[in-house]
């Protein structure tokens, strides 16, 4: 690619695309709700003496925390390339996808289990008022996480279901959210329960099955920013189009290898290693190669870097053998040669 069309690509890079923006509103809508939400959770906590309302207000702050986290990600991960970073800032929305899954596990999920293990040792004293602003206050909490969740899910169907979900920063905020309707449930289920038998074990267990939810989507999410973190390859389907493409070019005698890695939502790496037919001179080799590169971006346009190694294949095979048979000669073991 030639240094204007890095440039405009920088440019377009830094700029905010529509997804962005909605996704940019999505984590605004539930972070609103979240801080409300943790708010009115732990004064009725408090009021309420409810260990499962407790619970799910440590849950509320983490997911208030973790849609900054998001905020961040989406803001930072759109800087353009630099010498220092040469390949854009695009990792950065899975760094911060994977310190919000980190603020799941450590503020809600390990919160959640301390409330419900010192429900079952010291117990839990409600009165009557104090049931009914607990449920007061997770019925609305439910309503406004609810909103929240169709919102999120809203753009996933908009941005096509499956491939909405690759954006790590969509990707949490709906499994926030998801959680938070189930976690404020059995909330809501636990306290009822108390509220029916006098029982305190059955919030208490609202609060440990809370804390196992919150551990779990911790996890999945903390996986799955580690894997893109670490350099996740393109989906097999995309490589296979690439490889198709490049092996159907004239000029192209065998693709040796193909690799590919995410740099970002929306930006990805290819490098290709590549033998020629015989009979291009030096010049016909840069113009080919030039093709090639354009066609892929132009099919391809989340290719934001394309590197093509030109090599000859009989020579590299016959390069390989030699090297293996080398590796097994008695010079290369130490073994020591004669009959």
């Amino acid at each position: 690619m030639s240094s204007d069309e890095t440039d405009a690509s920088s440019d377009e890079t830094d700029r905010p695309s529509g997804s962005d923006r909605k996704t940019r509103v999505t984590v605004l809508v539930a972070l609103g709700a979240n801080l409300v939400i943790a708010v009115a959770k732990a004064i009725g906590g408090l009021i309420a003496g409810s260990p499962a309302l407790l619970s799910e207000a440590a849950h509320s702050v983490a997911d208030s925390l973790n849609e900054m986290f998001l905020l961040a990600a989406l803001r930072r991960s759109r800087r353009p390339a630099d010498r220092r970073h040469p390949f854009g800032y695009g990792k950065e929305r899975f760094f911060w996808s994977l310190l919000a899954a980190v603020g799941i596990f450590v503020m809600g999920g390990c919160f959640s289990f301390f409330q419900g293990f010192e429900a079952l040792r010291n117990g839990a004293d409600e009165s009557f008022s104090g049931y009914v602003v607990g449920l007061v206050v997770l019925a609305v909490a439910l309503l406004a996480e609810g909103v929240s969740l169709l919102r999120a899910l809203h753009q996933v169907r908009q941005q096509g279901g499956g491939a909405g979900m690759r954006d790590p920063a969509l990707r949490t905020v709906v499994a926030e959210d998801g959680t938070a309707v189930i976690g404020v449930t059995l909330a809501i289920a636990g306290m009822a329960l108390h509220m029916a038998t006098g029982q305190v074990v059955w919030e208490a267990s609202a609060s440990l099955g809370i804390g196992v939810l919150l551990v779990y989507v911790a996890y999945r999410l903390g996986r799955d920013a580690r894997d893109q973190l670490i350099g996740q390859a393109t989906d097999e389907k995309q490589s296979l189009r690439m490889r198709a493409l490049l092996e159907a070019q004239p000029e192209i005698d065998s693709v040796e290898a193909l690799l590919t890695m995410q740099l970002g939502l929306d930006s990805t790496l290819v490098a290709a290693r590549i033998d020629l037919v015989p009979g291009l001179d030096s010049e016909e080799v840069e113009d080919v190669a030039v093709r090639i590169k354009r066609s892929l971006a132009h099919t391809f346009p989340e290719a934001a870097q394309i590197f093509l190694d030109v090599t000859d294949a009989r020579t590299t095979r016959e390069a390989a053998r030699g090297d293996a048979a080398a590796a097994g000669s008695p010079a290369a073991t130490g073994e020591r040669g004669g009959a």
